[in-house]
């Protein structure tokens, strides 16, 4: 199967379990919201991951309207880029739960005619909503000019959007009032009514009138809550105009984030309404935008989504709808445009539009291709790629102790992660973001603090991204305690769910504390813990560990056995375990119950196995340990501080043996053709001569070449024809000849003809046959004197004319007798 077929996990596991599983629940609960027991069912499936969020946890919607200026000063290029750019934030915006509207406007000049044109209603930014949204867009390109005059109409503009963004959505509740208005403002010039009855009898009039009215507009929408954002381009733009629709309006802020309080932004030209608007967007919505690629089709654009992104938008700026757009994942692997793949939810809109976008939930972080192409004709414009996105963090909340006495000060540890589960590990993630808590409860008003990573105490170390702070619990503080953590950074927003506590009262019977060392671990490995308690009561008591997001009020039972010491004897029960990620994935906790006697205190060792199919990365989870016999009281909590890494594959854990191996082996072949080379070379007789000599004179002469004396061994023969002196040849195959070789250990041995092998020495003759043979091996005869050397102008092949010193006659001209052959000497080393 395909990599890039997405009926494939990022496991590598078919995804045809995961299928049928689906099927089963859609017999059980509505479509995209299995339940979790349903998920951590499935066999083999990773581990489980909401496909869509809740509503709960999804972005913050907005109701926003887009304000276009439609007037004679926009070219018709100008009113297609301003309507590709509305297009672009309807498409682009990533909460389904947002409602959209988008108006043009221009003046209203004679009968028949309105300032405003409203080409989209208020529109559910649902799947649908968004492609009713992409159609009823385009009509912002084309003028009316029977209905809607040429001039410049701001207050009637802002008039009909604010209308808008402050009627009923439907929803009813507290919280729709709640929900931000935005109001978003193109336009290329400056006010512009004085052909305008309505205004007053004359162009002057007309003109003051409009300024006087125009404010009126803007304090009716400060009251309203509406932020507007006005953006201009274009040449004679009136930037104090803009700047006071932007500080008219509603100086409210999605965060405290420096940029997010409405502004006006001047581009130069229509070209870059698109990116600007977006940018604006961004900035109001508290979320990011990441700028891609551009190119003409075909080609591959990439843009970034990074890991603290849960919800994210592609939109993608055709200009034409034949431009056609295929998304890929960071891992390669083509997405559907509609439905869930590996624990993300898609759905594309726009794909006959001008502007496309695929929304996703839950993106897989890391950069993404976007494959666009378009048949011959429609390849002229360039394609611009780019990615909105949020990330809605949840806060894990440890406190120390975990419940305090009224006017007690108290710890307050924070870690963010991902709806994935991710914990967000690197600091550069979290780049300017502010963490703030919110202590309440009966008996005192709420208490506000912040919370810091920047090492100084009760913060241990900077950067470590464990957000900590301290609040004195009020001493009017009685019953239940609810804290609830808040973040604020560019693209980043809170779940806000609260942490529930009780007061301590009096002297607590019983005082346990959970110590975890921060360690590195891969799935299926058991991480170490100790459970130390003091029991202070007359009766004994049972605690339980368990993740602190599910950790219930009575224990369940079963075997096992724990280990206690100190001044009293604990017994602990329980092998199973339980925590906020089912199935596979799921921490077992071991021994799960402690049990403390009267008096005494017990250190209880446990341990954390990891679930085989724990996803990598920090383990975000928490600790609980509870008294059962006190209603499930908590009464310490403590970070899981595990590093997920994947497990060591075959050459990571065997690496090191094997590349010793593999050098002791170069090694030993090294050694061993350094000792072949050695022996060859002893063993060469490349550079020996014979000499076939005769009653003291040399016959002929032979030097063993290079290459033929293969093993160590030379062959040769000794002609005698019947007229001149033998000779000597070197034999190439012939089957009898004498062989001289070389041993091992230098000697020099030689094989006659006929005849067993005799040793021979360097320059001593050696009888063979009726002639006698000399050895002179390199070094041996060159400059050399003494018996055996080669007279002064013989050649080689040639008999000497002259006899061997060895035989000379003496100086009374009677034959000498030849000198005795020297002792044999050591072979020489060469």
């Amino acid at each position: 199967m395909s990599s890039t077929d997405p009926t494939t996990t990022r496991r590598g596991r078919p995804r045809g379990l995961l299928l049928l599983a689906a099927a089963l629940l859609a017999l059980t609960g509505p479509f995209g919201a299995p339940s979790a027991s349903a998920v951590a069912g499935a066999a083999g499936a990773a581990p489980a991951r909401a496909a869509a969020a809740p509503a709960s946890e999804g972005p913050d919607p907005i109701d926003f309207a887009v304000v276009v200026d439609q007037s004679k000063s926009l070219s018709d290029r100008d009113l297609v880029r301003e309507t590709e750019a509305a297009a672009l934030l309807s498409q682009g915006e990533i909460s389904e739960r947002s409602r959209a509207t988008v108006i043009g406007f221009g003046s209203s000049e004679k009968p028949g005619q309105s300032p405003v044109r409203e080409v989209c209603p208020p529109t559910v930014v649902d799947g649908a909503g968004r492609q009713r949204l992409s159609d009823c867009v385009t009509r912002l390109a084309q003028r009316d000019s029977v209905r809607t005059g040429p001039g410049t109409d701001f207050p009637a503009a802002i008039r009909q959007a604010v209308a808008r963004l402050t009627e009923d959505p439907g929803t009813g509740g507290a919280g729709a009032a709640k929900t931000p208005r935005v109001l978003f403002l193109l336009t290329d010039g400056r006010l512009d009514v004085r052909d305008s009855p309505e205004y007053g009898a004359d162009p002057g009039s007309r003109q003051a009138n409009g300024a006087k009215r125009l404010a009126d507009e803007l304090a009716r929408a400060r009251a309203a809550g509406v932020q507007i954002w006005p953006l201009g381009f274009g040449g004679g733009i009136d930037r104090g105009a803009l700047t006071a629709m932007a500080e008219g309006g509603f100086r409210g802020a999605c965060s405290d984030v420096p940029g997010s309080v409405p502004r006006m932004r001047v581009v130069s030209g229509s070209a870059g309404i698109d990116r600007a608007l977006q940018e604006t967007f961004a900035a109001a919505r508290c979320a990011r935008i990441v700028t891609g690629d551009v190119a003409r089709p075909p080609a591959d654009l990439y843009v970034t989504i990074p890991p603290i992104a849960t919800d994210g938008s592609l939109t993608v700026g055709k200009h034409d709808p034949k431009v056609r757009v295929t998304y890929y994942d960071p891992e390669g692997r083509k997405v559907p445009l509609h439905g869930s793949f590996d624990g993300s939810s898609f759905e594309v809109s726009g794909e006959d539009g001008p502007v496309e976008a695929l929304r996703v939930t839950n993106p897989l972080p890391g950069r993404w291709r976007v494959r666009v192409e378009a048949p011959e004709g429609h390849r002229g414009q360039e394609v611009a790629v780019r990615a909105l996105w949020q990330g809605r963090l949840r806060s894990a909340v440890v406190l120390d102790p975990a419940s305090p006495r009224p006017g007690q000060r108290t710890v307050v540890e924070v870690r963010l992660q991902t709806r994935r589960g991710v914990v967000v590990a690197d600091p550069r993630q979290l780049e300017g973001v502010t963490v703030t808590a919110h202590l309440a409860g009966a008996g005192f008003p709420p208490v506000a603090f912040r919370l810091a990573d920047d090492g100084r105490a009760p913060d241990r170390t900077a950067g470590d991204v464990r957000f900590t702070g301290t609040v004195t619990v009020p001493a009017t503080a009685t019953g239940d305690l609810e804290l609830t953590t808040s973040m604020a950074a560019p693209g980043i927003t809170s779940d806000r769910r609260p942490f529930h506590t009780r007061i301590a009262e009096g002297t607590p019977p019983v005082v346990a504390q959970l110590s975890l060392e921060r360690v590195t671990a891969h799935p299926g490995d058991a991480v170490p813990g100790v459970l130390q308690v003091a029991n202070h009561d007359t009766v004994p008591h049972t605690l339980r560990i368990a993740l602190a997001d599910d950790a219930p009020d009575t224990p369940d039972t079963g075997t096992g056995t724990g280990t206690g010491t100190g001044t009293g004897t604990g017994t602990a029960t329980g092998t199973g375990g339980s925590g906020p990620i089912a199935g596979s994935a799921a921490p077992r906790i071991s021994p799960e119950t402690v049990v403390v006697p009267p008096g005494g205190s017990v250190d209880a060792r446990f341990t954390v196995t990891l679930g085989a199919d724990t996803p990598l990365g920090e383990l975000g989870s928490r600790l609980a340990v509870t008294d059962t016999a006190r209603a499930g009281e908590t009464l310490d909590t403590a970070f899981l501080d595990v590093r997920v890494e994947a497990p060591p594959t075959w050459w990571e854990r065997w690496w090191p043996y094997v590349t010793g191996g593999a050098v002791v082996l170069v090694l030993l072949a090294a050694l061993t053709a350094v000792q072949l080379l050695a022996r060859r070379r002893r063993l060469d007789l490349t550079g020996v001569r014979i000499e076939l000599r005769k009653e003291g004179w040399v016959l002929d002469t032979l030097e063993v070449r290079a290459g033929q004396s293969p093993g160590g061994e030379f062959r040769f023969t000794i002609e005698e024809p019947a007229g001149p002196a033998p000779t000597l040849h070197h034999a190439h195959g012939a089957a009898a000849a004498h062989r001289l070789r070389r041993t091992g250990s230098g000697a020099l041995l030689l094989r006659p003809e006929t005849g067993p092998e005799i040793p021979v020495h360097t320059a001593v003759p050696v009888e063979v046959a009726d002639a006698e043979l000399v050895i002179r091996t390199p070094g041996g005869f060159r400059g050399r004197t003494g018996p055996g050397r080669t007279p002064r102008g013989a050649r080689p092949g040639r008999p000497s004319r002259r006899p061997d010193p060895v035989a000379a006659p003496g100086a009374d001209g009677t034959a000498a007798a030849p000198s005795a052959p020297p002792a044999p000497a050591p072979h020489p080393d060469f």
